[in-house]
């Protein structure tokens, strides 16, 4: 606890009790209905299968078996569920919502996207994308259950280059201490691909986890025999993935389904990450040499793979 920030702790207890408030999750009938948020959840789950085992339920809500024991007697006699004892083990029961069940699930749903849907109206398309990113990070941040990630690959939109240049300048900036001036240099590669783009010689690519943009790279024509990997970049939650392997590797692809016979890139020594990705790919490093940039002393580094 001693390194975690108090303002840190202050922002997500702020966070917690104004968006309950904002859901009215703390009020006595969720939705205009005599069910607890508690209550809701369980017919939620519940709504998600024909029919769901009893321990499956406990466990993925985190409920005192008591306590769910309860609930479930509460719904027996307003007639929700349906229990069915496994034949192979007495001590285990499924459930299933009734017909009046599955009513009372639809109408739960339905009234929680209406709220959600007018709390979102107001507010610009921009500012909805942010927030729902936003979200998918703290779920992200937080969710201590095992899953697989979906990791995608897609070519630009409108707004990607101006990312690429802004997360390059901060992850750099607070990884490494470069200065601003770095920004500047990753922001006219990114316009230079824009205004020079040749299609079928020239490609970028996202990268993205579970929708949320991860990290980029660019393959620009450096003359008609020679292709030049840009701009590689991995989030720094999204690293562990294998994304920095994979944008390499489709870097090399294009390239080599492009007719060119070589694939160069230029980084620095301090990118060690990077580095192990270009060696296992089969780059080499043909030379070095030292230069003063963004604010620092560093030995840039010239590698290249045949192809």
């Amino acid at each position: 606890m001693n390194d975690v920030s108090p303002a840190h702790v202050r922002t997500v207890r702020e966070f917690s009790r104004f968006y309950t408030r904002r859901l009215g999750t703390l009020d006595e009938g969720l939705l205009d209905t005599p069910w607890s948020l508690t209550e809701a959840r369980i017919v939620f789950e519940l709504g998600q299968s024909a029919s769901t085992d009893m321990a499956a339920l406990r466990g993925a809500l985190a409920l005192d078996s008591g306590y769910l024991s309860r609930i479930l007697a509460k719904f027996d006699a307003a007639g929700l569920i349906a229990r069915t004892t496994s034949a192979e083990d007495a001590r285990r029961q499924s459930l299933a919502l009734t017909v009046a069940g599955r009513k009372l699930y639809r109408t739960l749903n339905e009234r929680s996207n209406r709220q959600v849907a007018t709390l979102l109206e107001p507010l610009p398309g921009p500012v909805r994308d942010t927030l729902a990113n936003a979200m998918n990070a703290v779920v992200r941040a937080l969710d201590d259950r095992p899953s697989t990630p979906v990791v995608t690959l897609r070519g630009l939109r409108p707004g990607d280059l101006g990312w690429i240049a802004q997360r390059h300048g901060e992850i750099y900036a607070r990884e490494y201490g470069w200065a601003s001036s770095f920004e500047a240099f990753v922001a006219r590669i990114a316009a230079d691909y824009l205004d020079k783009h040749q299609p079928g010689r020239e490609n970028a690519w996202i990268a993205e986890i579970d929708g949320q943009r991860a990290g980029c790279v660019l393959c620009v024509r450096a003359d008609d025999d020679t292709a030049q990997l840009r701009v590689l970049l991995v989030e720094a939650w999204a690293r562990g993935h294998g994304l920095g392997a994979r944008l390499v590797d489709e870097c090399i692809r294009f390239a080599r389904d492009g007719g060119y016979r070589k694939l160069v890139l230029w980084t620095n020594d301090i990118l060690s990450a990077a580095r192990r990705i270009y060696l296992a790919a089969g780059f080499e490093l043909v030379r070095e040499e030292s230069h003063y940039s963004f604010g620092k002393d560093l030995v840039g580094q010239f590698w290249e793979l045949r192809l």
